[in-house]
């Protein structure tokens, strides 16, 4: 069966997109709270891979990678920087793989990148701004590098941010998907 695109399916009939991987991980016992960096990535793949295929279950049409957290800043605090690539690549393959695996006859589901809120962004600081967009733009290019059909930006806190985020996906040519979370204040 032919895979359509984002738009195509919004279209016909519109798509699930299961979320809450983070504290689903957390939940099962594969992260603990904290920093909520993806390791299970690279530590348990078989156990990421299981809870894709259990969103996928529930009727999910998109396997987002679980790459939430995973940017450079998040690695460096805890001193694991080294992983970035290798923690990105595997959640992007691991994603595609299940994607990919529907049963017969099934229109393969689609495969989202995922870029998320840093704790670098200040809408004052231009430098943080050029810093925020380097992180974005090398997860958005690992992500096309890996097959992804979208990408998805999630929970930022600033609108400047999201706006930042959604730049560097359209860059990539691929379609976004982008949320917001404003604080306590509602200040964006």
């Amino acid at each position: 069966m032919k895979k359509r695109n984002l738009i195509e399916r919004m279209e016909a009939e519109g798509i699930l997109c299961a979320e809450g991987f983070l504290f689903e991980m957390e939940r099962r016992g594969y992260l603990a709270s904290g920093e909520f960096v993806p390791e299970v990535a690279l530590e348990c793949p078989d156990a990421l891979k299981n809870l894709h295929k259990d969103f996928q279950h529930a009727g999910s049409d998109i396997v987002e990678a679980f790459t939430y957290n995973g940017h450079r800043e998040k690695m460096r605090i805890i001193e694991k920087e080294h992983l970035l690539e290798p923690l990105n690549r595997a959640a992007l393959r691991i994603a595609k793989e299940v994607a990919d695996n529907v049963t017969e006859g099934s229109e393969p589901n689609l495969m989202a990148g995922n870029i998320s809120n840093t704790n670098l962004w200040n809408p004052e600081d231009e430098n943080s701004k050029k810093e925020v967009r380097a992180m974005f733009d090398e997860m958005v290019a690992w992500a096309v590098e890996e097959g992804a059909d979208f990408i998805i930006g999630e929970t930022f806190y600033y609108a400047g941010e999201a706006y930042c985020a959604l730049e560097s996906i359209q860059a990539s040519g691929l379609p976004a998907v982008v949320t917001i979370a404003p604080m306590g204040e509602n200040i964006m």
